[in-house]
């Protein structure tokens, strides 16, 4: 694979046989991060469980206490009061059946997050097919099916992230921009960190973290020193 001549400048700076304890690592990740627009920073946190079991599920959801640097879209489909409270705390579309119907019919999905009341979700479960592949499918666990529909749509805008295991056994999230500096970012990563420790299933074996890395969305990975997170 041909990387760009930024990449290539960037990797000299970084030991590959090194793990770099989160606040060097995350100065480098910031010094890396070259593009002329304002990077994205990812954790990749690979876990020893077998997401093809189970009790062996990491998943949940946390708010960053310095949130993402992005303007997150945020859908609602409710009714009643739960419509109203949505609107109130900022929601971008409020709707009921019309709205799900939107998104089947017209495979409309320009938002990042949706959100919906338990007695919503006989007509959002048939939107699996178009949301399930985007990560965008409303989950108890993430807080996304909820009653406090107000308090989500908050939460939400202010840098709630959901974080999951892929078929690989790997989380991917952000933590930030690279321009939050390495203090902010560091707080991010910690908070994300604890939960992924907090939520390790009981059935998960020997080593739980197995590695971490950070990168830019245009720069070379970064390998934490994993030890320090325990699990």
């Amino acid at each position: 694979m041909k990387h760009g001549k930024n990449y290539v400048e960037s990797a000299k700076l970084i030991d590959r046989t090194k793990s770099y304890d989160s606040e060097e690592a995350l100065a480098l990740c910031c010094q890396t991060a070259k593009a002329k627009f304002d990077e994205t920073v990812e954790l990749h946190v690979r876990l020893g469980v077998d997401s093809r079991h189970a009790d062996q599920q990491v998943r949940g959801a946390v708010v960053l206490p310095n949130g993402t640097g992005k303007d997150v879209r945020v859908i609602v489909i409710a009714k009643g009061d739960a419509a109203k409270a949505a609107e109130e705390a900022g929601a971008m579309m409020v709707g009921d059946e019309e709205l799900a119907a939107k998104i089947q019919n017209e495979g409309f999905i320009d938002f990042d997050v949706l959100i919906t009341t338990p007695n919503m979700m006989g007509v959002v479960g048939r939107l699996g097919k178009v949301l399930g592949p985007r990560g965008l499918m409303p989950n108890p666990k993430a807080g996304t099916v909820t009653m406090d529909v107000g308090k989500a749509v908050t939460e939400a805008k202010a840098g709630k992230i959901e974080y999951r295991l892929d078929k690989a056994n790997i989380i991917h999230v952000p933590i930030g921009r690279a321009s939050f500096g390495p203090e902010k970012l560091g707080e991010n990563l910690k908070t994300v960190m604890d939960a992924i420790v907090k939520a390790k299933p009981a059935a998960a074996k020997g080593q739980y973290i197995k590695s971490a890395t950070v990168a830019s969305t245009m720069g070379p990975g970064i390998r934490l020193n994993s030890q320090k997170f325990g699990g």
